[in-house]
């Protein structure tokens, strides 16, 4: 690789990484270019993109950006999933893909500037969508107003009740 090619590719490598909202990184040793296509795939559905780069590129690209605690990570045949999209539905359908494959191990990644381990992503995939916790969050909003809605029409219902006892007594 030359210099120019190493200098376009660190400087590609640092746009996606000033972009990405979270970064996992993978060993891979061994996998088939099938494969590879079928984890770039499926990353694309979830708005991520998969790279396998040069360690001391993936070093130098870090620099200066919020991943800069993945410095000492990168060693052997290291892939890199960039995540634009929601880091919990990206971490389920990766360990998704590793139960399938044994050629490719999760070992950690970034987010929001922290460093995470293998057993933090695991622990992200078990993690709601997006879509999920803002549901759970307006079901929690819809809540109170809705005793408070019951609340305030018991006063006008118990009156018109207490209206249609009175004129049942009259009537009788």
């Amino acid at each position: 690789m030359n210099k120019e090619t190493k200098e376009k590719e660190i400087r590609e490598l640092q746009e996606k990484f000033k972009t990405a909202q979270a970064v996992y990184f993978t060993h891979n040793k061994g996998m088939t270019v099938k494969a590879v296509n079928e984890l770039r795939r499926s990353m694309d559905k979830n708005d991520a993109k998969y790279r396998v780069a040069k360690n001391t590129l993936l070093r130098i690209a870090i620099e200066g950006t919020d991943f800069a605690v993945l410095g000492d990570s990168f060693k052997g045949p290291t892939g890199v999933i960039f995540v634009k999209g929601d880091p919990a539905t990206v971490a389920k359908s990766l360990l998704e893909f590793a139960k399938k494959n044994d050629k490719i191990e999760v070992r950690g990644g970034a987010l929001g500037g922290k460093l995470l381990s293998a057993a933090d992503v695991d622990a992200i995939s078990k993690l709601p969508s997006r879509e999920q916790m803002l549901g759970m969050f307006v079901g929690v909003l819809q809540g109170p107003l809705r005793n408070l809605v019951g609340v305030l029409s018991g006063v006008p219902r118990s009156f018109v009740q207490v209206l249609h006892a009175i004129e049942e007594k009259k009537a009788a």
